[in-house]
C-alpha cells in the first residue's frame, strides 16, 4: 500500500521555525504532512528576544513550547540533534547520531550565529558570545567570580549583553567600532542621549575604538587591548557582540545558492535553488539581503506554509522598525530614521536631562511621515509607526506627535484600515476590528484581541495601539469601554482616589497591594503621587513619595532644554517690592541666569545647573521668596491687573483678590497644572477668561469662570456664577478645584473634564453652586486642611540635608557637575548652546531644512 502522506523536515527550532510549525498545524498542513523538527539547542524554541530576562524569569518562562512537544502527533521536536548533511538529490538528511530521514519538503530555519573577529586571545578562557541560554549561563557562571567584563560591540545585542554583565553585578565595559552606540538604528544625537543613560547607569562606554586582542593572564582572558589606546581594558569576562552571521553552512555544502554576502538565496515564497527545499529566518536571504530580526523571519515562515498550502503568499520586504528597553531606556527606530528621502525634514525634541530625544523625518512638503526615532521615550511608536508605514497625512501640529504628554499635547490620529498595527505579526487595523465586530465569537477586550490575532503578542510594542483600536470601536458601538487608568489599575483616577482617601493610604505600595498589581509604570506612579499629595499635602521629596515623582519634581524645578532648570519663585499676584527685585536680580547675576518676566506675572530664571538649586533657593529663601511650583501639576498663578487701587476703571480689588487666591491654593496639587486670574473690571486686562478659574469684577462683586485654559487646544471659561461677594467666591472656587481633583481623570485639564461630565457645565453648576450631591462642605473641609498644612517645599527641602544630598548631577561623581550643559550669549544673557544637528523642538517645532542645510 502506498504511503499517500508526505513528511516534512523542518531544521532549526528557534522562534522561526517554531512559528513555521505553529502557522502548519493551524492552516491544516498536518492533515497532509508528518512534521519532523530537528533543533539543535538542548531546549525547544524560547523568545530569544526577551533572552536577557531569563536571568531574572528563568528559562521556563522564556520557553515558546512550555510542555516540550506539540498538541498535535503528527509533529515530532527533536532537541540537542545536530543535522550534519543535507542530500537535495536523495531529498534526506543525516543526523548526527547517523540517522537519515527522508523528505518531501525540507525548511532551513538555521538561524544566525554570532560574529566573533578573529583578534588574538578571542578563544581563551573568559570569552563567550551571548545568544543562547546556554551562552547565558556559561556568562554567569565566569562572572560569579569576575568583577570586571567587557562587551565588544555596541549594538543593540552587544547593549543586551552588557546589560547581563551589569545584573551580575561586573563592573561592566562596553567596546564599540562605531562613534556611536546602536549606529544601525539611531543617529549621532540619539546615540549621544542613549550613551547618556548608559553611563548614568555606570557602564563605560568606548565608542570609536576597535579592539586589536584580548590581554591574557594566567590562561585566561584578563583585559582588552585597544588601538590607539595605551591602557587596555580590564575585563576578566569578555562577550562579543560583534554582528551576526547567516547559518548557511549545510545549505552551502549542499550545493544551493547563497547571497555574496551569505544567506540562502530563496525567491518570493522563500523557495531556494532546490524547488523542495525552503528558508526561512536569519539564514535565508530573499533578493539577497539577511534580516536580522525576528519579525521578517515570522513573515516568511507564514510565506512558507501558504506556499505548502499552494496560497498566493509572497515575500517582498519588511519593516524593519525596531523598539526595545534597554537598561530601562526605550530605544525605537522606524521608517526612513536617517532621513534619506532627497529633501526630507526632520523634525526633533530633546531634553537632555530626561534623556528623552524624539526625531521625526518627514517629506519636504511637510505632508506625510516616512520615519523617526525615538530614545528615552517610545510611547509615541505604536502610533508613529504605522502612521509612517500607511502614508497617513500628518496632522497640522505634528510638534503634537513627539511633544510629551505632560505638556498636555495629544493627537488622535485616525489610521485606515489597511495600515499595519502589529509588525511583528503583520496585523492591520482591518483585522483588530474584525476580532471585535465578528457576529461569531468576538473578543471582549483587547488582550482578547492579542491572544487571537497576535497583534501585540511578540515585541508588544503596539499593545497601546491595539488598545486604543478596541476601545474606539466599543466607543463607536455604544458598548462599554475598559478605563482602566494602565495594566497596574484596572480603576479610573478618580475611583482610586476615592479608594486611597476611603482606607487612608499614605504610600504607593500600600495602594498597589490593596487595589492594584504589579511594581507600577509611569502612568499610575505619578497619578498616585499626584493623589496622595492632593490628600496628605507632604512633601513630595519625601522617601516613600520620591521615586513615584516625574522629573520637574523630584528636583522642584522645571528641566530645560539643554539639561538645566529654571528657578521661579512665587510672586502672589505679580506683585513684589523693590527689594524683592533686587534680590531675585543678585540671584541671576551672581549665577549667571537667564531671566525673562512671563505672561504670568512672575520672573523665570533660566539656566541653573541642578547642584547650584540649593544655594539659590536658599537666598530666595532667606528673602521671603517661596516656591512658585512652576515644576508640578499645581496652581502656577493667579494673575490679576491693578484693579481698582490704580485703574480708573476698576471696579474691584483684584490685585488682593489674586494675591488672596494664590495664597489659598498655593501647592494645591491637581491631574494638569492650574491657573487663575482675576480682573478688576469686563475689560479683563487679566485675562481671567483663559485661566482654570477666571474672576471678573462687577459692580455687585465678583462673576466667577471655570475650565478655561491655553495651550495647545485653548478653551474659553464659562460662567459658573454671578455677583459674588468674597466669602461666596472662595467657598465656589474651593467646591470647584476639589471637586475637579476627586474626579478628573490624570492630566485632564478642567476644561475637557467639565465636557466629560454628564451635563457638562450644568453638573458643575449642581454640584458647586446648588450642592444638590451635599458634597459641598467635605469639599471645603478638604481645601481647609490643604490650607492649613501648606508649607514651602523649598524651605523644608533646604533643611533636610537627606533631600539635598539628592541634588547632584552623577550619583557616582557628586562632586562633577554634568560637562554636557553649554551655553551661548543671545542680547547679553545665556541661552542653551546651539546644536550642530537637526532643530530641536521645546515648545514648538518650526518646520523646515536641519541646520546645515537639506539633506
Amino acid at each position: 500500500m502506498t504511503h499517500l502522506r508526505k513528511h516534512l523536515v523542518v531544521v532549526g527550532h528557534g522562534m522561526v521555525g517554531h512559528r513555521f510549525v505553529q502557522a502548519a498545524i493551524e492552516r491544516g498542513l498536518t492533515e497532509t504532512h508528518d512534521i519532523t523538527v530537528i533543533g539543535e539547542e538542548r531546549l525547544p524554541a524560547y523568545d530569544r528576544v526577551a533572552l536577557t530576562s531569563f536571568f531574572e524569569v528563568g528559562a521556563d518562562a522564556l520557553s515558546l513550547l512550555p510542555e516540550g512537544s506539540y498538541d498535535d502527533p503528527r509533529v515530532r521536536l527533536l532537541t540537542g540533534i545536530e543535522v550534519t548533511d543535507l542530500d537535495t538529490t536523495a531529498r534526506s538528511v543525516t543526523l548526527a547520531g547517523g540517522e537519515v530521514l527522508a523528505y518531501d519538503v525540507c525548511v532551513l530555519a538555521t538561524g544566525a550565529a554570532p560574529f566573533v573577529p578573529p583578534v588574538p586571545g578571542h578563544d581563551l578562557p573568559g570569552c563567550f558570545v551571548y545568544r543562547t541560554i546556554d551562552d547565558l549561563e556559561a556568562i554567569r557562571e565566569a562572572a560569579a567570580t569576575a568583577k570586571v567584563g567587557a562587551v565588544i560591540g555596541g549594538g543593540l545585542l552587544g547593549l543586551e549583553a552588557a546589560n547581563a554583565l551589569a545584573q551580575l553585578g561586573l563592573e561592566t565595559h562596553v567596546v564599540e567600532m562605531a562613534p556611536r552606540l546602536m549606529a544601525v538604528q539611531v543617529d549621532d544625537a540619539g546615540g549621544a542621549m542613549l550613551r547618556r543613560h548608559i553611563e548614568k547607569l555606570g557602564l563605560t562606554i568606548h565608542a570609536g575604538a576597535m579592539t586589536k586582542g584580548v590581554v591574557e593572564a594566567d590562561g585566561r582572558a584578563a583585559g582588552l587591548t585597544l588601538a590607539d589606546r595605551d591602557e587596555p581594558v580590564p575585563a576578566e569576562v569578555v562577550v562579543f557582540s560583534a554582528g551576526i552571521r547567516p547559518r548557511d553552512a549545510l545549505a552551502r555544502t549542499a550545493g544551493l545558492e547563497v547571497a555574496e554576502r551569505g544567506g540562502v538565496l530563496v525567491d518570493e515564497q522563500c523557495r531556494t535553488s532546490d524547488p523542495h527545499v525552503y528558508a526561512i529566518g536569519e539564514c535565508a536571504a530573499p533578493a539577497g539581503k539577511m534580516y536580522g530580526l525576528v519579525a521578517p523571519g515570522y513573515a516568511m515562515a507564514e510565506v512558507v506554509a501558504d506556499a505548502l498550502l499552494a496560497g498566493p503568499g509572497t515575500f517582498t520586504g519588511a519593516d524593519m522598525s525596531t523598539k526595545l528597553k534597554l537598561m530601562g531606556v526605550d530605544v525605537a527606530s522606524f521608517g526612513d530614521a536617517f532621513a534619506t528621502t532627497p529633501d526630507s525634514l526632520e523634525l526633533t525634541y530633546s531634553d537632555a536631562v530626561t534623556g528623552v530625544y524624539k526625531k521625526l523625518v518627514i517629506s519636504d512638503d511637510g505632508t506625510r511621515l516616512l520615519g523617526g526615532i525615538l530614545v528615552g521615550d517610545a510611547s509615541a511608536y505604536g502610533i508613529l509607526r504605522p502612521m509612517a508605514a500607511s502614508g497617513l497625512p500628518l496632522p497640522a501640529n505634528p510638534e503634537e506627535l513627539i511633544l510629551p504628554a505632560s505638556s498636555g499635547s495629544s493627537v488622535d490620529v485616525g489610521l485606515p484600515d489597511e495600515a499595519v498595527i502589529c509588525s511583528c505579526n503583520n496585523v492591520t487595523k482591518a483585522e483588530i476590528t474584525d476580532r471585535v465586530a465578528r457576529d461569531d465569537d468576538p473578543c471582549a477586550d483587547a488582550a482578547c484581541v492579542t491572544a487571537c490575532s497576535k497583534a501585540g503578542a511578540t515585541c508588544g510594542s503596539c499593545k497601546p495601539l491595539v488598545k486604543k483600536i478596541v476601545e474606539d470601536w466599543f466607543t463607536s458601538v455604544g458598548r462599554t469601554v475598559d478605563t482602566s487608568m494602565c495594566e497596574h489599575f484596572a480603576m479610573t483616577r478618580a475611583e482610586l482616589y476615592d479608594l486611597v482617601a476611603v482606607h487612608g493610604h499614605t504610600r504607593f505600595d500600600d495602594v498597589v497591594a490593596a487595589h492594584g498589581r504589579g511594581r507600577g509604570c509611569e502612568i499610575c506612579k505619578p497619578a498616585i503621587a499626584s493623589i496622595l499629595a492632593s490628600l496628605l499635602n507632604h512633601h513630595v521629596l519625601d522617601d516613600d513619595a520620591f521615586a513615584l515623582q516625574d522629573t520637574n519634581d523630584r528636583y522642584l524645578a522645571n528641566i530645560q532644554k539643554n539639561g538645566s532648570y529654571s528657578v521661579v519663585p512665587r510672586i502672589p499676584g505679580g506683585e513684589v517690592t523693590p527689594e524683592g527685585l533686587i534680590v531675585i536680580g543678585e540671584v541671576a547675576r551672581d549665577y549667571g541666569l537667564y531671566t525673562k518676566i512671563t505672561g504670568g506675572q512672575r520672573i523665570d530664571l533660566f539656566g541653573a545647573r541642578m547642584e547650584d538649586l540649593p544655594a539659590i533657593w536658599t537666598r530666595l529663601v532667606d528673602a521671603g521668596f517661596e516656591s512658585g511650583h512652576a515644576y508640578g501639576k499645581s496652581l502656577r498663578t493667579v494673575k490679576s491687573c491693578v484693579g481698582s487701587t490704580w485703574c480708573r476703571f476698576g471696579v474691584q480689588d483684584s490685585t488682593s483678590m489674586a494675591i488672596a487666591l494664590e495664597l489659598r491654593y498655593r501647592g494645591l496639587r491637581s491631574p494638569h497644572k492650574l491657573k487663575g486670574g482675576v480682573s478688576g473690571c469686563a475689560r479683563e486686562c487679566a485675562e481671567a477668561r483663559g485661566k482654570d478659574f477666571g474672576v471678573i469684577a462687577t459692580e455687585k462683586g465678583w462673576n466667577l469662570y471655570v475650565g478655561g485654559n491655553g495651550g495647545a487646544v485653548p478653551a474659553h471659561a464659562q460662567l459658573l456664577a454671578s455677583d459674588l461677594d468674597d466669602e461666596t467666591l472662595v467657598r465656589y472656587v474651593d467646591r470647584f478645584l476639589m471637586y475637579y481633583i476627586r474626579t478628573a481623570d490624570r492630566l485632564q485639564r478642567t476644561s475637557t473634564w467639565v465636557d466629560s461630565l454628564d451635563g457638562g457645565l450644568e453638573r458643575v453648576r449642581e454640584v458647586v453652586v446648588d450642592d444638590v450631591l451635599s458634597l459641598g462642605s467635605e469639599l471645603e473641609a478638604a481645601m481647609a486642611r490643604h490650607v492649613g498644612t501648606y508649607f514651602d517645599e523649598w524651605r523644608a527641602t533646604l533643611e533636610d540635608p537627606a533631600k539635598l544630598a539628592r541634588f547632584t548631577s552623577f550619583v557616582n561623581a557628586p562632586d562633577v557637575p554634568d560637562p554636557h550643559i553649554t551655553f551661548d550669549t543671545q542680547r547679553d544673557q545665556i541661552v542653551p548652546a546651539t546644536s550642530t544637528g537637526p532643530v530641536l523642538v521645546a515648545a514648538s517645532i518650526p518646520v523646515g531644512a536641519p541646520v546645515g542645510g537639506a539633506r
